[in-house]
């Protein structure tokens, strides 16, 4: 089951086939408009909290084998695994927070941007897959005026659902707080 279905016409990170001409730019586009959108007038503990139980909820819904964290730096203030995750979610989750953290973007922006031109951000010799990972699934987020807070990401999808569902989640957190 995925988060959400795939769009046939966008760009697809995980193909290897041909992509339709200009996906790859239109997908960055939208990924910007995200981060730009997805602006927290500020961010507590109840605030990850919800956000976390909201992804939760959607896991389950949709029986999703998803690990979820939401970071503050080195300090976790929500994780957990569905069933189906395994320990590399673990693994992955840590690696695309370190990309939106080093970056201050979505880590699916990343891998995205590393693309422009031809090639990987991850075919650059001083980009170490060790410790970073430029694919979907990791958020940062943002307080107005303030900037990167804390990071949200999810890891068991395919990057592009990985993104996707963090996406859903935000505007969603951020809708119920907005009316409040």
């Amino acid at each position: 089951m995925s988060a959400n279905p795939p769009d046939m016409t966008g760009f697809d990170p995980d193909s290897v086939n041909a992509q339709p001409e200009g996906s790859l730019e239109a997908l960055i586009v939208r990924v910007e408009a995200e981060v730009r959108e997805l602006q927290f007038p500020g961010f507590s503990l109840d605030d990850a909290l919800n956000l976390g139980l909201l992804l939760v909820e959607l896991g389950k819904e949709r029986a999703l084998p998803i690990a979820i964290d939401i970071s503050k730096g080195s300090q976790v203030l929500f994780h957990v695994a569905l069933p189906g995750a395994t320990p590399d979610n673990g693994h992955w989750i840590r690696a695309k927070q370190r990309t939106a953290a080093r970056y201050e973007a979505p880590s699916l922006l990343v891998g995205l941007r590393g693309r422009l031109g031809g090639g990987r951000i991850e075919d650059n010799a001083w980009f170490d897959q060790s410790r970073y990972a430029a694919h979907g699934g990791a958020f940062p987020i943002s307080v107005t005026g303030v900037g990167m807070v804390a990071s949200v990401a999810v890891s068991g999808l395919p990057q592009l659902q990985d993104h996707n569902l963090v996406v859903e989640a935000l505007r969603d957190v951020l809708g119920s707080s907005l009316s409040d």
